[in-house]
């Protein structure tokens, strides 16, 4: 018999910092210096610390941790890049300077502050969120740089900084994508005043590059992304060469934005954004650059060291379906221990167009020592060599020859084996998704370009080594049964319609000030509850999520009386950066106790999976799933694992790649890490499609079959094969005219039937009230769980339910899948890792 928890107030009474904090703030520290990138370096760096340096640009006091909306973190406290430069033993000679900056840093976030709630007071706090998107904070001006404030030195680091978040997308404008007219300025009396100059790119995305390297007393780049709380640690631990870099891009950065293929279609940027053609299909990221022969600024994979690397491939086999390579790394350098990322890139036939190249296995040593070595299996299952036939709707391994390519970079690689298929197997008969509504002319590459580039690399390979012979197979299914798939129906079946609505829905009857308990806010600042409408009579409580992915975003603080069982929150204001938007509150409630939430603001997305180490990952998930252990939340929402189509979108910080397979091992590895932590899951999002920001709700994505297979459905299938989430989250958007979140050719057909998920599906916040979809549609569809729930739903349920639209033996399956996960969160006693039957098969 399962026993529920019994409540208790979230978070602590005490200020003081726990050793769960510390903990954590020590592996944010380490996952932000691990994902630091070493872009440029003209011998400058490392940096004395008995030097002076002069510090400036708009993030050396205000350094960005993250980017805004969903993804946010109400942290304790974030150390900037100054503060880490000082904490690392740096002379800084521009510190007037910067107390300067941050003054006017603080003057300008209040008339922001201002701005925001004097505009929403005349619209009405439903719309906060929109004005508070719409307009966004503006960096101010730093005074005039003097000659003075370098007094000493003939080294600056320069900070620029660049932020985004939900609701929109960025622009290809001075201050966003281009340096700015001040940045352009500032570094121009930079050059006349010092020597050497380091730049560190504070920023969730590409930036332009051009200007920048044409500025010859820049010395070095680094890009530090925008790295959590102890990001300044971090980049100073870097600087100073206590720490080597290590970190690789995961995404092209390239000379101009207009080498992107999609550059002037994207988004908002032709005029249209109820429609997003996918005109460059499966020839995304490098694959493009490859194929277009386009020279890319930096490269996927790039990133510099301190020290030097010997890559050798000791031994290629295939062991069944799987390849495997042995590989030696040594560090061959002289001074610095450091950590290098070994990268397998395969070229396939071309008898069907393909990429030249594309990613299948990577990994990363530990720490090497100078003249250290270490040896790694790489190893990649038979599926990387297929590519989706639109003909027949299945996955085909073509007859030909395979060339294994090695390196740390895409664009360093050495051709080191050829494996042969003797004949055209098909692996897998899949469904069809769908068709397209309107033609679609997809942009094709010269076929000369990858026949020239695979006859060199074939002729390389073949003197190095024999041909390795691969018979691919058909591939196996896996179908999981829940433990308490028995339990769930048992109860499913006694539930009237108005409750298996009801289910349906997330927690609706919750204020702002209401009893901790059935009817109360669980987790305050939380992004929903589950309903708890059966809680009374079948002890199945709702159960709390809060959203992510660096981290969990609820109230830092908030208040209540405990012996009422009363809790008082601020509602979007209290959890939207830090209470900023707050007023300073003069009554005091009666029996009033403050409890404190305190959150680990961890690197973003794309800085997580520029460390490219997997163990890393799963302990940054563990650690998350600590936290909502600690805070008596279920489901975290994320990882988010959208592909980076373009650099302007606004959440790309949020998310990992332009490549499918970092972003699908990046999620696998996160998600085992929280699903070790007893009754903690992830809610892998936003399936699918969803890359851009602008009209998110209403964008219809448009695009083949194979290219949505191949690209923007094969990272989630990666996460779900490998490490099955307790939840996926389904898109605002539609595909190829159907909305994500009633697409049962997706959610039922893809998820269920081809991937074999066990979890649940929930629908992104408001889909059904603001994003257009229609609930029993939703239901219908395959969703198990409709965010955050509104009273029209309920109606729209009930009846598409009386007229039959909605079967009621398919909504019971729906709430059955629900209440099978629900029994194995942490709402219940004796709650389990949820990783532990999946790996026991």
């Amino acid at each position: 018999m399962l026993q529920m928890k019994k409540r208790k107030f979230s978070g602590t009474t005490d200020t003081k910092v726990s050793p769960r904090e510390q903990r954590n703030q020590e592996l944010a520290r380490i996952l932000a210096e691990e994902g630091i990138v070493l872009l440029k370096n003209d011998g400058i760096l490392p940096l004395k610390k008995e030097n002076k340096i002069g510090l400036f640009g708009n993030g050396a006091v205000c350094t960005i941790k993250g980017g805004t909306g969903s993804g946010d973190v109400n942290a304790r406290n974030v150390v900037s890049v100054y503060q880490g430069m000082k904490n690392e033993g740096f002379q800084i000679t521009s510190e007037e300077w910067l107390k300067d900056y941050e003054e006017k840093y603080k003057r300008a976030r209040q008339n922001w502050r201002d701005l925001i709630l004097h505009r929403t007071e005349k619209a009405g706090i439903s719309d906060f969120f929109n004005i508070y998107v719409a307009n966004p904070f503006q960096m101010p001006e730093g005074r005039k740089i003097i000659r003075e404030d370098l007094a000493g030195t003939e080294t600056a680091v320069y900070v620029i900084s660049r932020n985004a978040g939900e609701g929109d997308d960025r622009h290809a404008e001075p201050g966003d994508y281009y340096l700015s007219a001040l940045e352009k300025e500032e570094l121009r009396v930079l050059s006349e005043f010092c020597e050497n100059l380091v730049i560190l790119i504070n920023s969730g995305a590409q930036i332009d590059l051009e200007e920048l390297l044409a500025v010859k007393k820049i010395k070095a780049i680094m890009n530090i992304s925008q790295p959590g709380m102890e990001g300044g640690n971090a980049a100073a631990g870097v600087l100073s060469g206590r720490v080597c870099p290590s970190g690789k891009l995961t995404d092209t950065w390239a000379v101009k934005y207009q080498d992107f293929p999609n550059a002037d279609e994207f988004s908002y940027r032709n005029g249209d954004t109820s429609e997003e053609v996918y005109s460059d299909g499966i020839y995304v990221g490098y694959r493009y650059f490859d194929a277009a022969q386009i020279e890319p600024r930096y490269a996927f994979g790039y990133g510099l060291s301190y020290t030097e690397f010997e890559i050798a491939v000791e031994k290629t086999e295939l062991y069944g379906t799987e390849t495997r390579v042995a590989v030696r790394v040594k560090n061959t350098g002289k001074r610095f221990a450091g950590k290098e990322v070994v990268q397998i890139y395969l070229s396939c036939p071309q008898k069907e167009p393909r990429e030249v190249k594309k990613l299948v296995a990577f990994a990363k040593t530990r720490l090497l020592k100078p003249e250290e070595e270490e040896q790694l299996t790489l190893i990649f299952d038979q599926k990387n060599y297929a590519y989706y036939s639109e003909t027949d709707h299945s996955w085909k391994i073509e007859s030909g020859d395979y060339i294994l390519l090695a390196g740390n970079a895409s664009d360093h690689l050495r051709a080191v084996k050829v494996v042969t298929v003797e004949q055209t197997v098909t692996i897998e008969k899949a469904h069809r998704i769908g068709s397209l509504k309107q033609s679609l002319k997809e942009w094709e590459p010269d076929p000369k370009v990858a026949v020239e580039k695979r006859k060199e690399w074939m002729e390389s390979a073949e003197k190095d080594s024999g041909k390795l012979i691969l018979t691919p197979v058909e591939e196996e299914k896996q179908i999981y049964v829940s433990p308490l798939a028995q339990e769930a129906e048992k109860v499913v079946k006694k539930l009237s319609d108005r409750q298996l609505v009801l289910m349906s829905l997330g927690e609706i009857s919750k204020g702002h000030e209401v009893a901790l308990g059935a009817a109360g806010i669980m987790v305050p600042g939380a992004a929903g509850e589950t309903s708890g409408c059966l809680e009374k009579e079948y002890q199945i409580p709702g159960v709390s999520m809060a959203d992510g992915p660096a981290g969990l975003r609820i109230m830092k603080e908030y208040k209540a009386d405990i012996e009422a069982g009363n809790v008082y929150t601020n509602g979007i204001l209290g959890s939207m950066e830090n209470g900023f938007f707050l007023k300073e509150e003069k009554k005091e409630l009666q029996n009033e106790t403050i409890f404190y939430q305190f959150c680990t603001a961890f690197p973003v997305g794309t800085m997580i999976a520029q460390t490219w180490n997997e163990e890393l990952q799963r302990m940054f998930g563990r650690a998350v799933g600590e936290e909502l252990q600690e805070m008596g939340i279920s489901w975290w929402l994320a990882p988010g694992m959208n592909i980076h189509r373009n650099p302007l979108c606004g959440r790309n910080f949020e998310y990992y790649s332009e490549d499918p397979y970092v972003s699908g091992k990046t999620a696998a590895a996160v998600t085992r890490g929280v699903q070790s932590v007893p009754g903690t899951g992830t809610t892998i999002k936003h399936f699918v499609c969803n890359n851009a920001e602008q009209n998110r709700m209403g964008s219809n994505s448009i695009l083949s079959e194979r290219t949505l297979r191949e690209i923007y459905l094969r990272g989630f299938e990666i996460a779900i094969k490998t490490a099955q989430p307790m939840a996926v989250m389904s898109s605002y958007n539609l595909v190829n005219g159907i909305h994500v979140s009633e697409n049962h050719d997706l959610l039922t057909n893809v998820l269920r039937g081809e991937w074999g998920f066990a979890g649940i599906v929930m629908t992104d916040w408001t889909t059904t009230t603001a994003g257009g979809s229609t609930p029993w549609k939703v239901m219908a569809g395959g969703g198990n769980l409709i965010m955050p729930g509104a009273t029209s739903d309920i109606s729209d349920l009930e009846n598409a339910l009386k007229k039959g639209k909605l079967k009621r033996e398919d909504l019971e399956s729906r709430i059955q899948k629900l209440l099978e996960i629900i029994y194995q969160t942490n709402a219940y006693e004796g709650c389990r890792s949820y990783n532990e039957q999946f790996e026991q098969g």
